[in-house]
């Protein structure tokens, strides 16, 4: 079980003392040999529905530009999507925009609880044990998590390029819109394009709110993480808005900012 355990996630400057926790649920596509694939041939592994292309790469970089911990999960959302809650249908989908999985279609309350034992709990322990040890330090911060999406949706195409989403609690969010005059070339929008009505925001309610964190949900639209270079840019311009934003919370010295 330890091992099993191991593999859900991964902790990143663990002792970073910078004025966030940065979490990246969908890092990875990685489907343990157990589940056999989940029955999706290798288009299917690789495409948005299994991970957030670039997301990792952006959190890596914002972190070590805030000098924040950052926790990546290591199992693929369709095995368990640790943004979901156990009792949500879309933990564990059976169906994904245009992409069946076949190895979700028929699961058991034992397969269920299987992953529930072995994905979800252990990423979620890894972060309330990490906000427990920020938090014993005595320093303030704020809670991050990062994600992408993709440039069509069904085929619609979206225009967003940089979502900032938030649930009850939008201190994080709204000081980062005041700030987006600083990329006038990016298409910036609150709680898009997803909202806390498309049960998005478990993460924030779970171990923001609960905690009483400033925190932030971050989509970026994945045809602009294409390359190494696109992800320094993106987040070299996501620093723009939160060291500001973090600094108006009393998080960050403003001469940082």
């Amino acid at each position: 079980m330890a091992e099993t355990a191991e593999l859900a996630f991964d902790v990143m400057n663990a002792t970073g003392t910078g004025p966030a926790v940065i979490i990246c649920e969908h890092a990875s596509n990685h489907i343990p040999a157990r589940y056999d694939g989940l029955g999706l041939d290798d288009a299917a592994r690789a495409s948005h529905a299994a991970w957030d292309p670039g997301a990792e790469a952006v959190a890596r970089l914002l972190g070590k530009a805030l000098d924040a911990p950052l926790i990546a999960g290591r199992i693929s959302r369709l095995v368990y999507d640790c943004n979901r809650p156990p009792d949500a249908p879309s933990a564990m989908p059976a169906q994904s925009e245009t992409i069946a999985i076949p190895g979700n279609a028929a699961l058991s309350e034992a397969d269920r609880a299987e992953r529930v034992r072995t994905v979800y709990a252990p990423f979620t322990q890894a972060v309330s044990d990490l906000i427990a040890q920020r938090k014993a330090q005595g320093t303030p911060f704020a809670l991050i998590t990062m994600h992408s999406f993709t440039p069509l949706w069904f085929g619609t195409p979206r225009s967003v390029e940089i979502g900032i989403l938030h649930d009850d609690d939008s201190r994080l969010a709204d000081s980062m819109l005041a700030e987006v005059h600083r990329l006038p070339h990016r298409q910036i929008e609150r709680n898009a394009p997803y909202g806390p009505a498309d049960g998005v925001t478990h993460t924030l309610r779970l171990h923001g709110l609960q905690n009483n964190l400033p925190n932030v949900m971050i989509e970026l639209r994945n045809d602009l993480l294409t390359t190494q270079a696109d992800e320094r840019a993106m987040a070299q311009e996501l620093a723009t808005l939160l060291r500001p934003a973090l600094a108006h919370l009393g998080l960050q010295e403003q001469s940082d900012a």
